[in-house]
């Protein structure tokens, strides 16, 4: 039924906060990952279009018995895998809470006070970030679209301009920058892949030359974009010489702070961040770092005037009248979406509830668990880093005493093979990179509930499946 009753809905409640209590509970026993095939998940759900409805503990019985067990568990203490964040309890209610109000984000008018609170949370981030008090943003789905969101008012600057735009990222970049730039009719070939040094950092001089060059053949340059710490090792680019960079050929500089941001709250890395907040535009995503639930990314712009000259539209049936400035405010005048749920309740309660003290403990306990990684692999004798960690990704691999006399080719196979089984076993998770043409295992510590030991358990779980592995 559409309407259920007040004692339905208590009941519907009950049984999710019991859900929610013992999944949470026992996580540490789940496996991290349970291999299945697709045809053997879609075996367990009833194909029929439903023409009569099911009651909520038989709905509540599927989602337990069929979903929760063949996916995979994000919030496991050794889910190294990506960069996945846990969620918080407090969020998940959040959550709920803003899908109960179901307000639309679009204009202040249709929804006041979560506007509001979407203004003053923006806010908030700017302040962590050190922006200036001029500067404003939206959030948005995720990094991906934050990222487009940032190049479309970035390409806003040169739109007078008659030649073909050029912008620059380094290697390491995510590919949702390349996919921005195609997305906005920049074009892939148009996205310069600047070169990286020995730590993974974009290459200044190769920045400089690659400006230089196209200015020479006619292109018009017009963004450069710094990593707040890719995807692949963490790396941190030299973010205040980009910005003299970006000053000295009239660049906008946008950052890409998905991952890594929010680290800046963590004083042991403080420094690595020097000049993000010189930065034009910078993507951020709070359910990375801020261990929050998907889907909320955050965009924002140090002049936020530049944004709205790129994304406000005129039509009647949009015109607003009758309010004062800030009732007057429109959401979509400062990116693409109209449609926009309630995800700053979340945001703002996680800050609200727990607070920044909180949760930069939390992220120097995820530095220190890759740095203690780091640590146990340079001590062993059967384990190498393929990277430094900067932040809280690590990049390693598994190379036993019967493979040191091998071939790079061959520890690159045997780490793949390695990797599959890994994620088979289900007691731990990494993913991969290919860094400097060699296979690499890879982890990302963003989870509040890692620990040193499981960094210990993880190159135990390597070890033992490992030795089941023809070398």
């Amino acid at each position: 039924m559409l309407e259920p009753s007040a004692d339905e809905i208590r009941d519907w409640g009950n049984s999710v906060i019991q859900f929610m209590t013992d999944y949470l509970g026992n996580l540490r026993d789940r496996s991290v990952y349970r291999h299945m095939s697709s045809d053997r998940i879609r075996d367990r759900l009833d194909p029929a279009l439903p023409s009569k409805g099911t009651d909520f503990d038989g709905l509540l019985k599927v989602f337990r018995e069929a979903i929760v067990p063949f996916s995979r568990q994000n919030a496991h203490p050794r889910m190294f895998g990506y960069v996945q964040s846990p969620g918080t309890p407090l969020a998940a209610f959040a959550d709920l809470l803003a899908s109960t109000l179901n307000a639309n984000l679009t204009i202040w008018r249709s929804a006041p006070a979560p506007v509001e609170l979407e203004r003053l949370t923006i806010d908030w981030i700017r302040q962590i970030l050190g922006f200036d008090a001029e500067a404003g943003g939206l959030f948005v789905s995720g990094g991906s679209m934050a990222n487009l969101t940032a190049l479309a008012a970035a390409r806003q600057t040169k739109h007078h301009s008659s030649g073909r735009l050029r912008m620059y990222a380094s290697s390491a970049t995510h590919f949702s920058i390349a996919k921005a730039a195609a997305l906005l009719g920049i074009g892939w070939e148009d996205v310069q892949h600047v070169a990286i040094d020995e730590r993974f950092k974009i290459r200044m001089d190769d920045l400089v030359a690659k400006i230089t060059a196209d200015l020479e053949a006619g292109y018009v340059p017009f963004c450069v974009i710094g990593n707040a710490g890719t995807v692949d090792t963490g790396a941190v680019d030299p973010l205040m010489e980009i910005r003299e960079i970006a000053n000295r050929f009239h660049l906008w500089m946008h950052v890409d702070g998905s991952y890594g941001a929010f680290a800046v709250l963590a004083e042991s890395a403080r420094k690595l961040f020097a000049g993000m907040e010189q930065a034009d535009s910078i993507a951020l995503d709070p359910h990375k770092w801020l261990y929050l639930p998907v889907d909320v990314g955050c965009v924002i712009y140090r002049d936020p005037e530049i944004a709205r000259a790129a994304f406000a539209h005129k039509a009647e049936y949009t015109r607003m009248f009758g309010e004062e400035a800030d009732e007057a405010f429109v959401c979509w005048d400062y990116g693409p979406e109209l449609s926009r749920r309630f995800r700053a309740l979340k945001v703002w309660m996680l800050l609200k509830g727990v607070g920044l003290d909180c949760l930069s403990a939390a992220i120097e306990s995820n530095l220190a668990c890759a740095r203690y990684l780091e640590s146990m692999v340079q001590a062993s004798d059967d384990f190498e880093m393929v990277a430094p960690v900067e932040l809280s990704i690590f990049c390693f691999r598994h190379v036993p005493v019967q493979l040191r006399s091998q071939s790079p080719e061959a520890i690159d196979a045997f780490n793949e093979r390695l990797l599959v089984a890994l994620q088979r076993d289900g007691n731990s998770y990494l993913s991969n990179a290919t860094l400097g043409a060699r296979f690499a295992l890879r982890g990302c510590v963003l989870n509040y509930r890692t620990t040193l030991r499981d960094m210990e358990i993880l190159l135990d779980d390597l070890r033992r499946v490992g030795r089941t592995l023809p070398a």
